[in-house]
């Protein structure tokens, strides 16, 4: 098994915690993570709401929890009965004590009615991401190969790219034909979505506009809008919003979209190997998109991230900001020998950023004109931490 940085979060959590949730994509390696933990609870219990067996165990959840008040309850995929979250506020408030549960979900709680109201005050939400460079590294999986493959640890894992590339067409099918209503109650043309999920990959990167999928796809801005919101609070896109507080610029407001995963971005473009990567039209939103996953789960949680766009041009890829003061403007290039353009130094003029940096595959560390010159690694260990 691969060793996540989020375990150690959950096991500190369920000591302080009477509830913790585990959020991420399905497939992600949630239950793995919860099954290792559960050898530590000897006496814990696992429902998995996949099992028909299980869901009938919950028929009188309340008698159920309490009759295993002082066991750690591990509840998989509970989005399949968002009532439970009823019940477990007062079989919480009955018996207050630190890992009584350790919930698994794969939708977002936004989009299940009642659980941060419900819960509120007695559970800790942690994200399982997609297995980051740090966690690859450390399993003896190469940059590389982490960018080519993505996150999802049995494509990451897998013994050739054909059983990688197996691995991920079945994801995907599954995902649009089941998974979906499955996680949401929400119907949808499943030829469109599939369309919608090509559509974002080869647009990876850009600015996100509702209207121009509309046109392409014959439907709605409404229709295209709910779909990316499946996408989102199911943790395979991330729109990252763009910086505008700033009165005397006229600045890009809409969001940038990115697929989460880079080996599913790679596969929905039909790239079979990571010699094809180069060349391609998506190479460098897929890089760009890659990097950005990585600042994500790296950076400081008191760090918010945007990206910076003005109407003439100028653009930063990352600005990390603290509270309402942009501290670090990031610009992501994949030539080891990048050749930076003026507006990228425009925004800093702007923005007034101390710390300043781009960010490239491999190369050495040096400084060029007010910002450094790092490759991933050497920012996310020696640089990031700093920050703000």
């Amino acid at each position: 098994m691969i060793n996540r940085i989020a375990y150690k979060k959950i096991q500190y959590a369920l000591e302080n915690f009477p509830a913790v949730t585990i959020l991420g994509a399905r497939q992600i390696g949630k239950s793995t993570i919860a099954k290792a933990i559960a050898i530590d609870y000897p006496d814990s219990v696992y429902l998995d709401l996949e099992d028909a067996s299980d869901i009938d165990k919950l028929a009188d959840a309340q008698g159920f929890l309490e009759k295993n008040s002082n066991r750690l309850v591990i509840i998989d995929e509970i989005q399949r009965m968002p009532q439970l979250y009823t019940a477990l506020r007062p079989s919480i408030d009955k018996h207050r004590v630190p890992g009584r549960f350790l919930i698994l979900g794969s939708a977002s709680p936004l989009l299940v009615k009642g659980v941060s109201e419900t819960l509120a005050g007695r559970v800790r939400f942690i994200d399982l991401d997609p297995v980051n460079l740090t966690e690859a590294t450390q399993y003896g999986i190469s940059q590389d190969l982490n960018w080519f493959r993505g996150g999802f640890p049995v494509a990451l894992t897998a013994t050739s790219d054909e059983w990688m590339q197996d691995w991920i067409d079945d994801f995907i099918s599954t995902y649009i034909e089941r998974d979906l209503r499955w996680l949401f109650g929400r119907d949808f043309s499943r030829n469109v979505m599939r369309n919608f999920w090509g559509m974002t990959a080869h647009n990876n990167g850009s600015i996100w506009n509702a209207s121009n999928y509309s046109r392409s796809l014959g439907v709605s801005s409404p229709t295209v809008k709910s779909y990316a919101e499946l996408l989102e609070a199911g943790f395979l896109i991330r729109l990252l919003p763009a910086w505008y507080v700033n009165a005397g610029k006229r600045l890009v407001k809409s969001p940038k979209l990115y697929w989460r995963d880079t080996g599913l971005l790679h596969r929905m473009c039909r790239i079979g190997r990571f010699e094809d990567l180069f060349g391609h039209p998506v190479v460098g939103g897929s890089w760009e998109g890659y990097v950005i996953e990585q600042v994500v789960q790296h950076k400081n949680r008191d760090l918010d991230m945007y990206f910076y766009r003005t109407q003439n041009g100028a653009e930063c890829d990352i600005v990390l900001v603290k509270g309402i003061k942009p501290v670090a403007c990031i610009e992501i290039k994949l030539s080891n020998s990048p050749n930076i353009t003026e507006g990228y130094f425009n925004c800093i003029a702007d923005l007034k950023t101390k710390q300043n940096f781009i960010i490239t595959p491999f190369s050495d560390t040096y400084p060029y004109f007010g910002a450094t010159v790092c490759n991933l690694k050497a920012f996310l260990n020696d640089f990031l931490p700093t920050i703000g």
